[in-house]
């Protein structure tokens, strides 16, 4: 499918009122998202000292995804979005407020501590597939490509200002008070969504009911090979890399020997999301590539060999070099591939089709941890990652090659 050429406007979607409201807000709640994640995971550490729980605390951050994404999607296409979204900032809430109040009586057990891991996971769940169908609702058709990569660039930008605020909290206010105050950041996305209108596109179907009604989704997505090259790249990028290589980042730091390991740990995740944030403003400011799922896997391997290079070289400066291009590869290939599956899928059944995109972009990160780490840990972080790596490139060259066989893809 294909659109005639529209003239680029910079940060198109930003001209409505209700985007930028959708940006700031989602802005914060990643943010309050990754600071509950720095305090606690420090308290768990420093309570337990346990590595199997640190693995539990990825694994109940993912699987929710790989679970729950599709009957999700399958009820936002029935259910209002916003009260989905306003569901999951609640539990993020109550989560912040039980780790505050088990901190502050100092009677935190592990059992609790898995409990809360796992609620916060899904509130995930919760909050990133409705969002990514209120998209349609904030701007106009031929701007949502512009919507789609400001989200994930308001995603990164989150992620990147979290840890960072997280720790100031931890160390001025300490993990009790500072997980208290980070319930609170939650708040505003709560009651602007309680204002801002919404009209759904299309009714839904009834709600997701078993395994036939998965199976029902797939074979409709099935007939759209755009949403299939997709959904398949991201489940590889995903499943392979995902973003389990940066908690490897420590020993690549030690290893390249630059100086100080702990400032040029942080140098190499800065690189790594300065790349990301770079690629999220010259694309919108320029214009970014033709959307089609070809250009897509084509960044992807741009990805695949900025990384695939970055495990392997020896020069701290080149390191740094390679890290930035992997962060604009891999923000301009995901973002163009959400845009894709947001444009092919169709209104009546937009929520399941999102839910199954979820399902391969986040919930197969809890695989990633086998590729990368539990290798690495066999191998070595090096020749894992840019094992990893290559796996993901003929994943990508395979793709490719199908997409050739099928013809083209392009949406837009």
């Amino acid at each position: 499918m294909s659109t005639p050429p529209q003239e680029r406007r910079a940060f198109a979607a930003m001209r409505h009122v209700r985007f930028r409201w959708f940006f700031g807000t989602y802005i914060l709640a990643m943010m309050a998202d990754n600071i509950e994640h720095v305090i606690s995971y420090w308290v768990m550490y420093q309570k337990f000292h346990s590595p199997a729980l640190g693995g539990f605390a990825v694994l109940s951050h993912w699987l929710p995804f790989l679970f729950f994404s599709i009957p999700m999607g399958g009820l936002a296409d029935r259910i209002d979005p916003r009260r989905l979204i306003q569901i999951g900032m609640t539990l993020f809430i109550c989560v912040s407020l039980a780790w505050g109040y088990l901190f502050a009586t100092d009677s935190l057990q592990m059992w609790q501590a898995m409990l809360l891991l796992v609620m916060h996971g899904c509130a995930g769940v919760f909050w990133q597939t409705p969002s990514q169908l209120l998209l349609h609702a904030m701007v106009e058709p031929e701007e949502l490509q512009s919507a789609v990569r400001l989200n994930a660039t308001a995603r990164y930008l989150g992620v990147l200002v979290g840890p960072a605020v997280g720790g100031a909290m931890l160390v001025w206010l300490g993990p009790t008070k500072g997980i208290f105050l980070n319930a609170a950041y939650f708040l505003p996305v709560i009651l602007w969504l309680a204002r801002v209108h919404y009209r759904r596109e299309a009714a839904g179907r009834s709600a997701v009911k078993g395994l036939a009604d998965v199976t029902r989704t797939l074979s409709e997505i099935g007939r759209r090979p755009a949403i299939v090259s997709m959904t398949l790249l991201a489940a590889a990028a995903s499943g392979f890399i995902g973003n389990s290589y940066q908690a490897q980042m420590p020993k690549f730091a030690i290893d390249l020997g630059h100086g100080n390991p702990g400032a040029a740990y942080s140098m190499l995740l800065a690189a790594d999301a300065a790349g990301a944030l770079t690629a999220g403003f010259l694309l919108e400011t320029f214009g970014g590539f033709r959307t089609t799922a070809t250009t897509a896997l084509f960044l992807a391997l741009g990805w695949c060999l900025a990384l695939g290079g970055f495990a392997l070289s020896g020069s701290y400066p080149l390191a740094l070099g390679l890290l930035f291009c992997a962060g604009f590869f891999e923000l301009s290939f995901s973002s163009m591939a959400q845009a894709v599956v947001q444009i092919e899928a169709p209104g009546e059944i937009r929520g399941r089709v999102l839910g199954v995109f979820a399902m391969a972009s986040l919930g197969c990160r809890a695989f990633a941890g086998i590729t990368v780490g539990l290798i690495g840990s066999l191998a070595g972080v090096h020749h894992s990652l840019a094992l990893a790596a290559a796996m993901l490139l003929v994943s990508v060259l395979v793709l490719i090659a199908r997409n050739r066989r099928a013809g083209s893809l392009a949406v837009g």
